[in-house]
């Protein structure tokens, strides 16, 4: 089979599209002839060797894929050959086959198209888990979502104003703000072009921060939250991690709260599925659209990773394993 490749950590220039041995799967996967991969910043991290986790070499990036059951291992017996479905795996994603545990895999139905869905679990489940499970955020409460013109931004907008929530998005252009309207914000701030601080404050306090940037707003935001706010760290796409003064929270009597949905569905797969299961049908009723922007062939997925790494991309983006090759 073809599979993108790292052969080594560091560059994103070290990806190369190769042919390697078809995966067998154990007998609690499923073995899946992968559509469509999607693209997210984990991956970048991943091959620079920079993420939680460190892949045996060589190993294929790729964390969530979209596709149709080819095999399934003899403890599996909710899935069937040819069955559609999305999901998730950490890594091995950008090959035409992935085997994947089947506590993790979920059938679509027949329209959702396959290309949207390979988007759907780590920008929209991240989201979901981060304000449902980890904030339970409260309708009527007010979001601030900073880069909200990538992934995971856009999906917290969409999801924020379901569950309820008046939704402040902030992006550093106003191209990236025009996502975010389209997307269903409420309110626009150019962290890059106003005042931040003052902006905040005339908005008279944030219950909720999802921040997957992390960098020199951090502080900004968490000081921007009421009494019983909670500052939801979902990563740090600027690069770097943020220190905030430990009186702070004890000041403000706010919380700063983790979000890791990759242990989430580890440790937790049934409630995981519960989520994933609201969010397809949220998508099959069209109440949740991703922003995808971008669809790259395999052997442009170093394009695809640095576009990502330098923060030009808008929405997301995937990788075509339907045999459209150039």
């Amino acid at each position: 089979m073809k599979a993108v490749l790292v052969t080594s950590f560091g560059s994103l220039e070290g990806i190369q599209l190769a042919e390697t041995a078809r995966p067998v799967p154990k007998d609690d996967e499923v073995l899946i002839r992968v559509h469509y991969a999607g693209v997210n910043y984990p991956d970048v991290l991943i091959v620079k060797g920079l993420y939680q986790f460190r892949p045996e070499l060589p190993f294929s990036p790729g964390g969530e894929v979209a596709g149709v059951v080819a095999e399934a291992g003899q403890s599996v017996t909710h899935f069937r050959i040819g069955s559609r479905v999305v999901a998730a795996n950490g890594w091995g994603g950008f090959a035409e086959y992935l085997c994947v545990p089947a506590t993790n895999c979920f059938e679509l139905p027949a329209t959702v198209p396959l290309r949207e869905a390979s988007v759907l679990l780590e920008t929209y489940a991240t989201a979901c888990h981060a304000l449902k499970d980890r904030a339970q955020i409260r309708s009527g409460e007010r979001l601030l979502v900073v880069g909200a013109a990538g992934g995971t931004g856009v999906a917290a907008i969409q999801l924020g104003k379901l569950l309820g929530a008046e939704v402040i998005a902030a992006a550093s252009t106003d191209e990236k703000l025009e996502v975010c309207q389209q997307a269903g914000a409420d309110h626009l701030i150019n962290y890059e072009a106003e005042g931040v601080k003052e902006k905040l404050r005339d908005f008279g306090g944030i219950d909720v921060v999802f921040d997957p940037v992390g960098g020199r707003f951090s502080e900004t935001a968490f000081r921007s939250l009421r009494p019983g706010g909670r500052h939801l760290v979902v990563g740090f796409a600027s690069g770097q991690i943020p220190s905030i003064p430990w009186n702070l929270p004890l000041l403000k009597s706010a919380s700063i709260v983790g979000v890791f949905w990759g242990g989430f569905w580890r440790q937790y797969p049934m409630k995981n599925r519960e989520n994933v299961a609201q969010l397809i049908k949220w998508m099959e009723e069209g109440k949740i659209k991703p922003e995808l922007r971008g669809t790259y062939f395999p052997e442009e997925v170093s394009a695809a990773l640095r576009k990502l790494d330098s923060r030009e991309s808008l929405g997301k983006s995937c990788v075509d394993f339907t045999g459209s090759y150039r």
